[in-house]
C-alpha cells in the first residue's frame, strides 16, 4: 500500500493549511509533486486514490489533473527523463530533428525508456523558454540551443552521474 512518510504528511498538511478550510482541493498539484517525488517519479492508479483520500476528493478529480500536465509521468520513467518541447517556436528551430536524434542515439521511441532505464523521452507542450530553443528539460534544469553535439554531451554527462553513483 502506497503511505507517505510522517515528514511528508506533514509536508501535506502544510501545504492544505495554505488555503481556506473546505478548498484542499488547491492543494493537489503541489501534493502531486510531492507523491511523484516520493514515490519512484511517477503516479500510478494506486498512488493517485490515496492523494484523493488525503485531499478529501474523487479520484476523477485527481486523475483528471494528472492526465492534463505534461510534468506528471502515469508510467514510470527513467533516472533522466528528457523532455523536449515540441510547440511551435522549438519545432521551427529544429525540435523535430532533436527529438528523432535522441530516438535513433538512444533506441527508444517517445514516452519510452532504455533497456538499462537510465532515459525516458518524453515530448512536451510550452516550457516557457522559446528564445533558448530548440530546449528541452532534464529534472529540474532546461538543456537550451540543442544540437546534436550538444545532445551528445548531455548523454554523457547523464551517463557518468550515473556510474559515479
Amino acid at each position: 500500500m502506497v503511505q507517505f512518510s510522517e515528514e511528508k504528511l506533514n509536508k501535506v498538511k502544510e501545504i492544505i493549511a495554505r488555503y481556506p478550510a473546505g478548498k484542499q482541493k488547491s492543494a493537489l498539484i503541489p501534493v502531486l509533486h510531492l507523491a511523484q517525488e516520493a514515490f519512484g517519479g511517477w503516479l500510478s492508479a494506486e498512488t493517485m486514490d490515496y492523494v484523493a483520500t488525503l485531499l478529501q476528493l474523487e479520484p476523477i478529480e485527481v486523475y483528471e489533473v494528472a492526465t492534463f500536465y505534461s510534468m506528471f509521468n502515469l508510467k514510470p520513467v527513467g533516472t533522466y527523463l528528457f523532455e523536449v518541447c515540441q510547440t511551435g517556436p522549438c519545432m521551427v528551430s529544429g525540435s523535430d530533428q532533436i527529438i528523432d536524434y535522441i530516438k535513433n542515439k538512444l533506441g527508444i521511441g517517445v514516452g519510452e525508456t532504455t533497456a538499462d532505464g537510465l532515459f525516458t523521452l518524453k515530448t512536451v507542450e510550452c516550457l516557457g523558454a522559446c528564445g533558448y530553443a530548440p530546449m528541452m528539460q532534464l529534472g529540474k534544469h532546461y538543456r537550451e540551443h540543442l544540437t546534436p553535439a550538444k545532445v551528445d554531451e548531455i548523454i554523457s554527462e547523464c551517463r557518468a552521474k550515473a556510474n559515479a553513483n
